[in-house]
């Protein structure tokens, strides 16, 4: 388990190589609960479409939460009678505390999981899977409120599961469509980082590991699915519910004061076309921008207000320093996190410190607008104030925006290069090296400014990697060629079962 909190954690993503013989791509995990029904017509369905279909490796693993049946004799004459299939025994019940178990412990670089009364359609695994294969997404889930989906079940369950994700847009900000669907896969590297972040371990589990991914900036797969509910399903909907509250409550309250180590989880995209250099083209502006803006209107808002219900009872330098005062710290901390994305409390006094200076030299432009008005006229309408106090605001707003952005959140990351001595061995990550060089390879996402390499190719380079050798281009981590063209890096996995189809697929 990984306990640093410095940003990068995680590795860029790329495409997983090509299996090691014995080692399952995928790792498709079923949480079960008194299920001597169903688990064994679940299990041989899964089995049969995946060695029909999915073209690598598989597991299937049965994680046993506690059942008081026959459940674990099932599980386990399953794992004995079908070489692909695993079965894990836990001693307390959770979906979400079987799913950490097995996850933690799985080998496989993909791990998915779904529930035993198989409701969502097959079909949907392989493209559910596939993104994280590929190194497009970090987490994919499967949405029943996509337009394309085909959804049957009662109007009870769908006016539960719309308002469920409604809460959760209008109280954890959620883009995603469905949280509650049991068809969801992740990649091990992430989940290595992201599980021990998460604390629920029941039913609730799917959604704070979706809403904690989501605000660390990974991406998230969203594919429609056929999905039928389940009759017989033992799930209690008003216990699910109430739960589902308590842990939206607790994870609102610790992203509001900004108490999870969220930087563990950032990534360094190398494939973010946002993070590429661009001559006169300053990083963020126009999101910081856009952020700037809506915050800065608000803030302005909130600073008429103040003002209007201050000179109530004080007169208009007076209420100019309350308001300003007032609505500066908000606005500090409003644009610290929405505007820059700093986040946690690191840093937060010092930046309120900074916030206050600017706020001195808006309070200097407003109060010298307000003299001038007083000196212009000695008893000027409430109107008049207000369109004078908008005007220098605006001037303000401005000069705070420049300051903000050049002083109080500069930008201050820089890029990480190596100028040591050769190495023997393989460079890897999005490290810059400028050292003379090597005997090893060179692995994806590394810029190596030295002569062509003079050692093999080892078997776990990356199929791509060994093609692009044969054609002479150069190992960089922009896979350019020597003619400055640029080539797909996208490494190919070989197909355990290249001619493997449904015989059942009329396709």
């Amino acid at each position: 388990m990984r306990t640093d909190s410095s940003p990068g954690t995680l590795p860029a993503r790329e495409h997983l190589p090509a299996a090691t013989a014995g080692t399952p791509v995928l790792d498709v995990v079923i949480p079960v609960y008194n299920e001597e029904k169903d688990l064994q017509p679940c299990v041989r369905r899964l089995h049969d479409h995946l060695a029909r279909t999915f073209p690598y490796p598989f597991r299937i693993t049965i994680a046993d939460n506690a059942s008081t049946d026959a459940t674990p004799m099932v599980a386990r004459r399953l794992a004995d009678r079908i070489p692909e299939v695993t079965s894990f025994r836990l001693e307390q019940k959770g979906r979400g505390r079987a799913l950490r178990a097995v996850w933690s412990a799985s080998d496989a670089p993909v791990l998915a999981y779904m529930d035993v009364d198989l409701s969502t359609d097959l079909n949907a695994l392989l493209p559910l899977v596939a993104p994280l294969i590929s190194g497009h997404s970090d987490l994919a889930i499967g949405s029943r409120l996509a337009r394309s989906s085909r959804v049957v079940r009662g109007p009870k369950r769908e006016f539960i599961s719309r308002a469920y994700n409604l809460i959760l847009r209008g109280s954890l900000q959620a883009r995603f469509s469905d949280a509650q669907c049991g068809f969801k896969a992740i990649r091990r590297d992430v989940a290595q980082v992201l599980l021990p972040l998460v604390e629920d371990t029941g039913w609730f589990f799917d959604t704070e590991m979706l809403v904690l991914a989501e605000r660390a900036g990974l991406r998230i797969h969203e594919v429609p699915v056929d999905w039928v509910d389940d009759p017989d399903s033992t799930v209690h909907i008003v216990k699910t519910a109430t739960d589902d509250l308590r842990g939206v409550w607790r994870v609102g309250r610790a992203l509001a004061t900004g108490s999870l180590p969220l930087d563990r989880l950032t990534r360094p995209f190398g494939d973010d076309p946002r993070d590429r250099d661009l001559t006169d083209v300053p990083g963020g502006l126009a999101r910081q921008l856009v952020g700037f803006c809506v915050v800065g209107a608000l803030s302005t808002l909130f600073y008429l207000l103040l003002y209007s219900g201050f000179r109530l009872f004080a007169g208009s330098q007076t209420a100019n320093a309350l308001a300003l005062l007032v609505s500066a710290v908000a606005n500090t901390a409003a644009n610290r996190r929405l505007t820059f994305g700093v986040r946690g409390r690191s840093g937060a006094v010092r930046h309120q410190a900074q916030g206050l200076v600017v706020f001195g030299i808006g309070l200097a432009l407003t109060s010298g607008s307000l003299a001038a008005l007083d000196a212009a006229n000695s008893d000027p309408a409430h109107s008049t104030e207000l369109a004078v106090l908008i005007a220098a605001n605006l001037a303000a707003t401005v000069l705070r925006f420049l300051l903000f952005r050049a002083w109080v959140f500069p930008d201050r990351r820089e890029p990480t290069t190596y100028d040591g001595p050769a190495h023997d061995g393989p460079v890897h990550g999005g490290t810059a090296h400028d050292g003379p060089a090597q005997d090893g390879p060179v692995h994806g996402g590394t810029a190596y400014d030295g002569p062509a390499q003079d050692g093999p190719a080892h078997d776990h380079m990356t199929l791509a990697t060994k093609a692009y050798g044969a054609c002479g281009t150069h190992n960089t981590g922009d896979s350019r060629a020597f003619d400055g063209t640029w080539r797909d890096a996208t490494p190919r996995l070989s197909p355990v079962r290249p001619h493997d189809t449904d015989p059942g697929d009329a396709r």
